[in-house]
């Protein structure tokens, strides 16, 4: 195997981070981690919001209107057209609300998919009388268009609606690529997009023929925990659901999504400077740190460990290797191995359970250094020893 080098740090991400240096954190895609920067704005805005509660609330919906403004820009989309959500997970519970189901429609997934995204499929589809197919992906599927093809191959005249990530959450495999939803598009099909991972990693990350795309902002997008968006395709604007009534319900997408009376509001407002931040960073140089960084990792677990890697997408910031069949297989054995890895390396790692041996994903963020995979990856070739 060819020698694969680690990057050099951005000098600029020095204390950017309040991550501990007892902790490698090599789970970004999971929780993220706020840069302190982000805090701080965030900060500011609770204590202005204690400072005058009435005066805070009166004026935001037109604040998050404009924040809102803010990050459609960065996402390269109209913001009328998307609206701010805790997560991926409410977000695709207001899509999947707002489609009409038939008994015998067909809800296509694949094994890749995130689990609460499934399973509000799998809710949706015994709530309907729908049936939910799920198409399985290769672990080993070698580029996009064999993800594609594999993915087409569940496809049939009873298929209405195909909720797909955009990146995979176990995998960090493109699935809803540009192709793959125009094929869907042609077939009638009705897309919903999980991009919980390509804000902030994705340039232009929400594809026009999506019906519905959601995404996380606190991932790779620097924004504090919990921010996330739903975008929604025109035609389908006037049908959105929210999970609750409100009193901007009248007004229509993306108000009657937004307001959810005494919530806390301030990481949307901060939102923004995630992205700002990141552009002063200049996101080239971040990409190819965190891209280098994360090819880096999987190379450190497959020669040190002799983990099997797994292919990859070019500019993911995260990375897949295979456990050795007998690990990682079930639920309890995931929990079991990332809590050892824990207690015994100070590492944190993402583990899903897979049939013939889980898949185990690390991802690469600025505060990240070589040194945290290889102390990973020497100890997971003890720890499997035995």
């Amino acid at each position: 195997m060819r020698t694969v080098e680690p990057p050099a740090p951005l000098p600029a991400a020095d204390g950017l981070f309040s991550v501990s240096p007892r902790t490698a954190h090599l789970n970004h895609g999971s929780f993220g981690a706020v840069p302190v920067p982000v805090q701080r704005a965030q900060d500011r805005l609770r204590t202005e919001h204690e400072q005058d509660p009435d005066g805070f609330f009166a004026d935001l919906p037109a604040r998050i209107a404009a924040a809102r403004a803010l990050i459609a820009a960065e996402l390269d989309t109209d913001p009328d057209r998307l609206a701010l959500v805790s997560n991926v997970t409410e977000a695709v519970a207001i899509a999947l609300d707002s489609i009409p189901f038939a008994p015998g429609d067909r809800i296509l997934v694949t094994d890749h998919g995130y689990g609460a995204v499934t399973q509000a499929a799998a809710r949706k589809a015994a709530e309907t009388g729908a049936e939910l197919v799920v198409a399985p992906v290769p672990l080993d599927a070698p580029d996009e268009q064999a993800v594609r093809e594999a993915v087409l191959a569940a496809v049939d005249g009873r298929t209405t609606v195909a909720v797909l990530d955009q990146l995979t959450s176990p995998t960090a495999r493109l699935v809803a690529g540009p192709a793959l939803l125009a094929d869907l598009r042609a077939r009638g099909v009705t897309t919903v997009v999980d991009g919980a991972h390509a804000p902030g990693m994705l340039p232009a990350p929400i594809d026009p023929n999506a019906d519905f795309w959601f995404g996380n902002l606190h991932k790779w997008a620097f924004a504090p925990r919990a921010t996330g968006v739903l975008a929604v395709r025109p035609e389908w604007t006037g049908r959105v659901r929210p999970l609750a009534l409100s009193w901007e319900h009248d007004k229509g997408f993306p108000g009657n999504v937004e307001w959810r009376g005494t919530c806390d509001y301030t990481p949307w407002l901060a939102a923004p400077a995630g992205f700002e931040l990141l552009r002063g960073l200049g996101h080239p140089a971040v990409a190819a740190h965190n891209t280098a960084l994360a090819a880096y990792g999987r190379h450190a677990l497959t020669e040190r460990a002799g983990l099997a890697p797994l292919p990859a997408t070019p500019g993911v910031w995260m990375r897949t290797v295979r456990l050795p069949a007998g690990y990682g297989e079930t639920e309890p054995q995931v929990k079991a191995l990332m809590a050892e890895v824990w207690h015994r390396f100070g590492t944190r790692i993402a583990v899903r359970p897979w049939a013939g041996g889980g898949v185990l994903r690390v991802s690469a963020q600025l505060y990240n250094r070589p040194e945290e995979y290889e102390r990973l990856a020497d100890g997971l070739a003890e720890l499997l020893k035995g």
